[in-house]
């Protein structure tokens, strides 16, 4: 039988195509954007159906920041691939990526209609749903994947954050011990655990975490995430001075793991405060105020992390008239990207500054847009990340109709909680005494500010009034929020909603006040921070 002829290797400027297709991945790697996008250009044109070449257009275009047309390449690709399963996967990555959330979830379950039995697309399946903000839908796709792939480590931990934000904690636990039975020295496994429920002393695990932190970890942040989970352990059985030197200990392990810049986040949102003054703040945004750019039903939950943001965001699903987006990231992202188009032009600019420039009427409709895709129905939506203080000042020119709530606590206690909260990739201030500090003062700084610029703009809710008198602030909450006043507002049971948040396990509890003025217990080990609180005036020992 003759052999068919060999096709020729396709080139591309006397080089294989491979070796070409190489070196566009290899720009990407190294932030050389722009050459990679152009080179992708020019490989498009010169290959306009072959799939691996489209793919890498479309990587080259994303790296440049023009994600439209990288998700126009990847639609061509797919064509050109006759619909690869891997391909439909990376497209509903990118939609998720560019908040069209709606459409990534669809995309994803007709993955996993077509994927049948494939455990790798499932796992994926799985990490697109959950990233938008729907965990217990992406929980059949990580059991799946779990029953083809078999008890791979990354795949039981998303499984378990999922069950744990889907409010599903004995089978989030049953999943975090198995996952510790294969590798004991998992530190976010062990914090993780123990944070899905109050730990009892018939029910712990304080002796199984002492004699792990005393074999030692592979890694220092390891070892901080089980300090953490010791002294969170503790603290729940009432043991409360173990429980403190635990924390120190945990916080200086994990503040040994970093570099913040603290005094030069202080300094941002300082120079955003400048900006932001009473003037720019009652000026009419360019622009006008298109479909969606007023911010009609946005719903902003807002302050410190640890401060009852979780807890309002519960009252208020609980009402039936509002949806939950949960901690979105998309304001401060779409903000950020805006400024540093308008820095490319102008990078003498100062950030702050520089972002007055921006079309607020078109941020806020691109807002409300990928919003309202990680929401229900209803008219009105949650956005609760506690961060988005930072951007009150833009969130009110860009969606003037918005409603802000901010959460305010007890400044000791407020601090206190965030000292004694393990946070993965975020507030990096947090855990040294001195740093939480400086940086409380500054928050409160800036709060003060925004009210001063845009009186009437938001609402303070005091965590200890929230706590002491839920039916009272909840009907100012809604009646605020221009909602009906509604008895299963304060009901816990069968409370079906998921909350993508480090608080998941303590907001489905029964409001209680106990945390009111729990730092006092600590007085002497919380000496320099009260000493940086007290010097602003935000704190008296009598």
């Amino acid at each position: 039988m003759s052999m068919p002829p060999s096709q020729p290797t396709p080139t591309f400027e006397g080089q294989p195509l491979s070796a070409k297709l190489q070196e566009g991945y290899a720009l990407v790697s190294a932030g050389r954007a722009s050459d990679a996008m152009e080179l992708g250009r020019r490989l498009a044109e010169a290959f306009p159906a072959n799939a691996h070449v489209l793919v890498f257009a479309s990587e080259g275009f994303l790296a440049s920041g023009d994600p439209q047309s990288a998700l126009s390449l990847l639609d061509r690709a797919l064509e050109a691939s006759g619909g690869d399963i891997a391909l439909k996967l990376k497209k509903a990555s990118l939609l998720q990526q560019m908040r069209r959330r709606r459409e990534a979830v669809a995309l994803a379950n007709e993955v996993a209609s077509q994927a049948t039995g494939n455990g790798r697309a499932s796992w994926q399946v799985g990490h697109v749903i959950n990233n938008c903000n729907r965990p217990a839908q992406a929980v059949p796709h990580y059991e799946r994947a779990r029953e083809s792939l078999g008890e791979q480590l990354p795949l039981l931990y998303e499984l378990a954050v999922a069950q744990f934000f889907s409010g599903a904690f004995e089978d989030a636990e049953r999943n975090l011990d198995r996952l510790l039975e294969i590798d004991p020295t998992a530190g976010h496994a062990l914090y993780l655990r123990s944070t899905l429920r109050r730990q009892t002393e018939a029910r712990n695990h304080v002796d199984k975490l002492e004699q792990r932190i005393a074999l030692g970890f592979p890694a220092p942040a390891l070892e901080a995430s089980a300090r953490y989970a010791l002294s969170k352990e503790l603290e729940d059985l009432g043991h409360h001075a173990p429980a403190f030197e635990a924390l120190l200990a945990a916080a200086a392990k994990k503040r040994s793991t970093l570099r913040p810049d603290v005094a030069g986040e202080i300094a941002s949102l300082e120079a955003v405060c400048d900006a932001y003054s009473r003037e720019v703040l009652s000026a009419p945004a360019e622009g006008g105020e298109g479909e969606g750019g007023e911010g009609e039903g946005a719903l902003f939950i807002l302050g410190m992390p640890r401060t009852g943001t979780t807890l309002v965001e519960r009252l208020l699903v609980r009402s039936g008239q509002v949806d939950s987006a949960g901690e979105l990231l998309d304001f401060g992202n779409l903000l950020g990207l805006e400024t540093q188009r308008l820095l490319a032009r102008d990078p003498a600019q100062a950030p702050a500054l520089a972002s007055l420039g921006i079309d607020f009427a078109a941020l806020g409709r691109e807002y409300m847009r990928g919003a309202r895709d990680g929401a229900g129905d209803k008219p009105m939506f949650i956005d609760k990340m506690p961060v988005n203080f930072m951007y009150c000042g833009a969130i009110h020119k860009a969606l003037p109709r918005a409603r802000i709530i901010h959460l305010v606590r007890d400044p000791l206690d407020s601090c206190y909680a965030v000292f004694k909260t393990l946070f993965f990739s975020a507030y990096h201030f947090s855990y040294d005494q001195r740093e939480l500090g400086d940086y409380y003062v500054a928050y409160h700084r800036m709060m003060r500010h925004w009210h001063d610029a845009m009186p009437g703009a938001i609402l303070d809710v005091r965590y200890e009034s929230l706590v002491t008198d839920p039916v009272g602030e909840s009907k100012r909450i809604l009646a605020w929020c221009g909602l009906e006043w509604s008895e299963a507002v304060l009901d816990t049971a069968s409370l079906d909603a998921s909350f993508s948040t480090a608080s998941a396990a303590q907001v489905r509890e029964p409001v209680h006040s106990r945390s009111i003025n729990s730092s006092r217990r600590h007085l002497a080990g919380l000496a320099p921070l009260a000493e940086r609180l007290a010097a602003a005036g935000l704190y008296s020992a009598t």
